[in-house]
């Protein structure tokens, strides 16, 4: 009995940490526009294979709502055995504010290595970067100029899944949305741990005084986070991009080991965040699964079914209130059914994540 006393309070503790969740969550207002204050930025694109893929990201770089002569795009190839450097070159051709690199003698391995080199190469302070498989939008660069403006030397948007009819495409988006959620309202209450690569920011100085990625080599992916570690240690002023239209916008995993592989990097990359952020993160998750798997303790007590349905309706909350903010719609009845998926995944990546192989791509 005393265990489901603690439960019970437990659960109504994460209810309450939900409502504040829900509270500091960015509203992704609009932004000023303010084109006298827009500044130059160089965006470093680094990327491996993705002839396939390139087309759609010089669509989304043309639709920015932004001077050409106030920025920059470099594409970094990183040693690509396809037909990507080439389709790079041909497409940059008629832009003159394109360049397209080859990663040579890189400083780092990996993608550090290739993301390096574009920016050592960068003509302007302020370096954005995102993936090939992406999609920004439309006021991307006005978003990063507007909070750079404010000072920030360190900043990081959202970045949703295309939403479609798959189930892993469904479970992708879902765990996007939950990840954003915790990642973002952190944000907020200046506990900063993780940020997307494919829309980050930051200023040259930040960078060279983090003395680049050399103190985010623990794995081979990661950078994104570990960086936004070592901003914190070193006490940057970090933010989050929050305007509409400032999303970078990617496809999902269609395929379920291609989606557990990507989570258990992710998952890898995080047994590295300051001790801090694994304390809350770790205590935030095991009460939820615990919540969850209160329900295998029924023939117990018919009691233990209150913490079960008390985190399922503060989840149905949760999602209902924020997913629209995401450009994410998805049906009553998915939402029980998908965040339980969602926190047995926890556990499944979380053991993942001491695999030796995990594929990587760079």
């Amino acid at each position: 009995m005393t265990f489901l006393i603690i439960l019970l309070v437990f659960s109504f503790l994460i209810v309450l940490l939900n409502i504040g969740f829900l509270i500091v969550f960015p509203n992704f207002t609009k932004s000023k526009s303010d084109k006298s204050n827009y500044l130059n930025v160089s965006i470093i694109i680094a990327f491996k294979n993705e002839e396939k893929n390139l087309g759609d990201l010089f669509s989304a770089l043309k639709m920015l709502i932004y001077p050409m002569d106030k920025y920059e795009v470099i594409l970094v190839d990183d040693n690509s055995s396809d037909n990507s450097y080439q389709k790079a070159v041909e497409l940059s051709s008629t832009n003159n504010n394109y360049r397209v690199l080859k990663a040579e003698n890189k400083k780092y391995p990996g993608k550090r290595g290739a993301l390096d080199v574009g920016i050592r190469n960068a003509k302007h302070r302020y370096i954005l970067i995102t993936d090939a498989d992406c999609m920004p939008g439309k006021n991307w660069l006005i978003g990063y100029s507007e909070k750079f403006n404010s000072g920030y030397e360190m900043l990081f948007g959202l970045s949703p899944f295309k939403q479609s009819q798959g189930m892993i495409n469904k479970i992708s988006c879902f765990e996007n949305l939950r990840r954003s959620l915790l990642t973002f309202s952190f944000a907020e209450l200046k506990l900063h741990y993780s940020a997307a690569a494919r829309n980050f920011g930051f200023t040259i100085s930040a960078y060279e005084r983090l003395g680049g990625f050399a103190n985010t080599l623990e794995t081979p992916s990661g950078d994104d986070d570990l960086l936004i570690r070592e901003a914190v240690k070193n006490k940057l002023k970090i933010g989050v991009v929050d305007f509409k239209e400032s999303y970078v916008l990617s496809e999902s995993k269609s395929k379920l080991k291609e989606f557990l592989n990507q989570k258990a990097r992710h998952t890898k990359t995080s047994l590295y965040y300051l001790f801090i952020h694994k304390f809350l993160l770790g205590l935030w998750h095991s009460s939820n699964i615990l919540m969850l798997f209160s329900l295998l303790l029924l023939p117990v007590s018919f009691f233990f079914i209150i913490p079960f349905l008390i985190k399922l309706f503060g989840d149905l909350i949760v999602i209902l209130s924020t997913q629209k903010k995401l450009n994410y719609k998805f049906k009553l009845n998915e939402i029980p059914v998908l965040q339980m998926i969602y926190e047995i995944f926890l556990i499944v990546n979380f053991f993942s994540s001491f695999r030796k192989n995990i594929a990587w791509k760079n």
